[in-house]
């Protein structure tokens, strides 16, 4: 435990410094004190955390593993302590800059579209968008919204669900016409699937049989990093894949993907949510203000299909 006269946001304020600027003398010049000065209080925080942050050598400063570690959490913290600061220096105004990470389909598809409006109602946030379907850390990506789809891992996380959508095995007309049309899961064996490049939670695609869940999947002719390039696969008759509907409900609509095995589909439904990092205190307010902007805008009434008695797919949703 740190004793009472223990300025903890000092020490990490010199820490992240002489990190982010490559060593101990760039970081004394900037804070106007000697390098031995900091070279000692340095010293002071890792007598004080009982390990190593640093590995000092005549060439470079080499982050150790735990040094990595602090520094991001330090990076955080102070970020908070300045948020803290100057929100109550504003009457909590929204300001400051705010990174966002989202799954390429649900950001392309109903993010991107509402930046332009949040942006001009708050001409006081910068904002960063990063498009990726891989799982991130929010903590080392520096991110202060994540949107993912699917189930939520346990942590420190909160979360602010935005909306619901059903699954959907579909393929392409022209690869249905060169491949047949698969009438069991089991037929999938016989079929070309698209796969992920990155691991899931669930290995195969769940179907319902004689009120069982039962797993089947495609041989993989191809993998996609993200939902939108396995859209696009898809798309072009590459294989079958398994989509949101809220990504592939349009294409269903317009012809260009047909569901098959919906006589099998389990119903299962992918939450969406946007996570942050749960807080002592209040939210920042830019991080407030866009997780709230996304919630009013946002309606995603867990689409389902239907089939007419033309016989074409439609998808229905209460919004």
């Amino acid at each position: 435990m740190a004793r009472p006269d223990t300025n903890r946001s000092a020490e990490m304020d010199v820490f992240v410094r002489v990190v982010d600027l490559g060593g101990f003398t760039a970081a004394a010049k900037k804070l106007r004190v000697t390098p031995s000065g900091v070279s000692k209080l340095v010293s002071r925080l890792e007598a004080r955390l009982g390990t190593r942050l640093v590995n000092r050598t005549t060439r470079r400063l080499q982050l150790t593993e735990e040094g990595q570690a602090f520094y991001q959490r330090a990076v955080r913290i102070l970020a908070d302590i300045e948020d803290a600061e100057r929100e109550a220096g504003s009457g909590a105004a929204p300001r400051g800059h705010l990174t966002v990470n989202s799954n390429i389909p649900f950001g392309m598809l109903h993010v991107m579209p509402l930046l332009p409006r949040f942006l001009s109602q708050h001409p006081d946030i910068t904002l960063d968008i990063v498009l990726t379907d891989t799982l991130i850390d929010l903590m080392q990506e520096r991110a202060d919204v994540a949107i993912r789809a699917g189930p939520l891992q346990t942590s420190r996380l909160v979360a602010r669900k935005l909306g619901t959508s059903r699954m959907a095995v579909v393929a392409a007309p022209d690869y249905l016409a060169r491949f047949g049309t698969p009438k069991t899961p089991a037929d999938l064996a016989d079929h070309r699937g698209i796969g992920w490049t990155f691991p899931r939670s669930i290995r195969g695609w769940p179907f319902r049989r004689n009120e069982r869940i039962e797993e089947a999947l495609p041989p993989p002719v191809a993998r996609a990093s993200d939902g939108e390039v396995a859209r696009r696969l898809t798309l072009g008759g590459t294989g079958i894949a398994r989509l949101a509907l809220f990504h592939v409900g349009p294409d269903i609509e317009a012809g260009r993907l047909v569901p098959v095995l919906q006589g099998y589909n389990p119903g299962d439904r992918e939450d969406i949510h946007a996570v942050y990092v749960g807080h002592a205190g209040p939210l920042p307010a830019r991080v407030r203000a866009f997780i709230d902007f996304l919630a009013k805008h946002i309606r995603i009434g867990d689409p389902a299909l239907r089939r007419g008695a033309n016989g074409k797919w439609r998808v229905t949703a209460d919004r």
